[in-house]
């Protein structure tokens, strides 16, 4: 090649790369948010479990941050609820199953800023349950902000002869207003099918910022064979019964964690593939407590699943963090984090300056993911009124380390992690009264708790919207 035409390809080269960097500088950061379904923090190798082999999350905390204290609520529903809308449950939490199509997620929010969204896994809002207004409405996901979405339980429950089923082997699933029939799914596996189709949107999306949102129907029961662990099995919706066996039953449970992790392990290698890994938070979470069937070894410690329960097994979930290039490696934060703390942390991701359509109940936690300091909460709130079976409410504030409860209960929970020892003051200590007196004051800012009898019939359900601001008072 003579020396002028290599001077110009030189200079070519060197200008596609620099156009390269200016569009990383210039283009919005994707976000891929992960929610793991019934399954928490004594699950995952990165926190100390024993039983599970999670060697991806793992991965993900070792280059980035995973957060000590982050707090869902005790059931699936009021947890999604309030992560995608931002508030707390006093505001919009009415029924199991139920997602009020007016309140606005953070999906809209996303696809306004000029996102290209996308939702799969576990829906389960439309209202099926109670026989909602619109609860049939194929489309409700699209207008909850999302382009485009692969779902178990938009619009059918999980009875087969009524077009429904398990989400696992040979699920019924509804693809971008599209009915997937167990038939046409026949043989395959539905949380293969729901990543492959993120997969293929962030390949399709890989030039535009995205928005993928992941909140999967692993692990939640019935406790059944991954394709790693299933053999010449049928895979039929017979394989979704799962085995009376308690040890059979963890041993499937212990497969279906490990899957789980092997598929963050094939979302991250996408984005990797495409060339936005440097471009792309990744945050993995999980709904809610372990589902109480299952027992853990965790740092030395048996760990009874706390699901549907207000203790430390029922609130405390997982939250880790990636960003390459951004977040601190192998960080480890005692940050408290509230799932209304999402949304305003995807807003600024996002340059999204929040309006008067927007939550007040959640602060931000982006800085601490670019290693400065923000401005960390000193308490979480959980105001739990399930509306579902046999789960009562409560209402409770809490630090890291103490929990009060509406009704004067008092716990050290690091230490008493069943909260089996009310403590008086003189347990509680001079450290543990100043906590006390700030939880107290806090909760005097609160609206009244649920009501203790809540059952799914229940017709008493208040809500206060328009509640003040008890994060930032002052705004």
């Amino acid at each position: 090649m003579k020396p002028l035409a290599l001077i110009l390809l030189f200079v070519f080269s060197a200008g596609l790369l620099e156009a390269h960097a200016a569009s990383l500088e210039t283009r919005k950061p994707n976000i891929i948010l992960i929610m793991a379904d019934d399954v928490s923090w004594e699950c995952f190798g990165t926190y100390g479990a024993e039983d599970y082999k999670t060697p991806h999350i793992d991965a993900l905390a070792k280059r980035g941050v995973r957060f000590q204290n982050c707090f869902s609520t005790p059931l699936c529903t009021p947890s999604r609820v309030k992560l995608m809308t931002g508030k707390y449950s006093f505001r919009n939490y009415t029924h199991f199953g139920y997602l009020n199509p007016q309140e606005k997620t953070f999906g809209q929010m996303l696809q306004a800023a000029g996102y290209k969204t996308a939702i799969a896994g576990k829906w389960q809002l439309n209202g099926l349950y109670h026989g909602a207004e619109g609860h049939a409405d194929n489309t409700r996901p699209f207008k909850a902000g999302f382009d485009e979405y692969c779902l178990w339980q938009v619009t059918r429950g999980k009875n087969v002869k009524e077009g429904g089923g398990e989400r696992y082997w040979s699920p019924a699933l509804e693809q971008n207003g599209k009915y997937l029939s167990v038939k046409e799914n026949q043989g395959k596996y539905g949380p293969d099918l729901m990543s492959d189709f993120l997969c293929d949107f962030i390949e399709r999306n890989k030039d535009a910022p995205f928005f993928v949102y992941y909140p999967t129907t692993l692990v939640h029961d019935p406790f059944v064979p991954t394709p790693d662990t299933i053999g010449n099995a049928p895979r039929t919706q017979a394989a979704n019964k799962q085995p009376k066996d308690k040890q059979a039953r963890k041993a499937n449970f212990i497969a279906m964690v490990n899957y789980l992790d092997k598929i963050v392990g094939k979302l991250v290698d996408k984005v990797d593939e495409v060339g936005q890994l440097d471009n792309t938070l990744i945050l993995f979470t999980a709904d809610n407590g372990t589902n109480v069937q299952i027992t853990s070894q965790w740092n030395g410690q048996t760990i009874h699943g706390g699901k549907g329960s207000t203790t430390d097994m029922g609130t405390h979930v997982p939250l880790v963090a990636y960003w390459k290039g951004h977040t601190p490696e192998g960080k480890v934060l005692d940050d408290l984090i509230d799932f209304t703390d999402f949304y305003p942390t995807l807003a600024a991701m996002a340059g999204v300056q929040l309006g008067k359509e927007d939550p007040i109940d959640g602060r931000s936690f982006l800085p601490q993911l670019n290693g400065q300091p923000g401005q960390p909460r000193d308490w979480v709130l959980c105001h739990y009124q399930p509306y579902w079976g046999r789960f009562q409410g409560s209402q409770y504030v809490r630090d890291a380390e103490f929990k009060l409860y509406r009704d004067g209960r008092f716990f050290n929970v690091p230490v008493d992690l069943t909260e089996s020892q009310n403590l008086s003051a003189e347990q509680a200590g001079e450290r543990g009264e100043q906590t006390r007196r700030m939880l107290q004051q806090t909760l005097a800012t609160m609206p009244p708790a649920p009501p203790v009898q809540g059952g799914k019939d229940s017709t008493t359900r208040p809500v206060y919207p328009d509640w003040k601001n008890i994060l930032n008072p002052h705004d």
